[in-house]
C-alpha cells in the first residue's frame, strides 16, 4: 500500500515475535507529511496472525528503528482500524519527530504557528 509520498525508513529485516519465531518485514515507511502524530506502516511479507498485539514483535521494529538512529520511547499501536494481515501500524511518540524530519518528513502544522 506504498505510495509516492511514502519515506522509507528502513528496507527489508526480520524481526522475531514473543514465540521465536521470525517474520520478513518488507520495509518501515512514513507518509512525508503529517499534522503531529506520525504514523509508522511497518509491512510484511505474510500474515501476521494476530501479531500485532506481539509485544517482542513491536519492540523488535523499534530497536530496528533504534538502529537506524532514531533515540526515544517504545511506539504504541496505531488504531485498530488501520491494521491489516501484513501491515503493523504504529503511533510515533513525539520524539520520534526530531527523526522523521532528518528523513525529510514535513509537519504541517507548522505552517499555521
Amino acid at each position: 500500500m506504498s505510495t509516492e509520498s511514502d519515506i522509507v525508513l528502513s528496507g527489508p529485516f526480520q524481526v522475531a515475535d514473543g514465540s521465536g519465531r521470525q517474520h520478513d518485514a518488507k520495509a518501515i515507511r512514513i507518509h512525508d507529511e503529517g499534522y503531529g502524530i506520525i504514523d509508522v506502516y511497518v509491512d510484511f511479507a505474510r500474515a501476521l496472525d494476530g501479531g500485532h498485539k506481539d509485544a517482542a514483535l513491536l519492540r523488535g521494529i523499534v530497536e530496528r528503528l533504534r538502529a537506524l538512529g532514531y533515540k526515544g520511547p517504545d511506539f504504541g499501536l496505531g488504531d485498530a482500524g488501520l491494521q491489516e494481515s501484513r501491515l503493523i501500524v504504529l503511533e510515533a511518540p513525539e520524539e520520534f519527530t526530531a527523526f522523521a524530519k532528518q528523513h525529510g518528513w514535513k509537519n504541517l502544522a507548522e505552517d499555521f504557528d
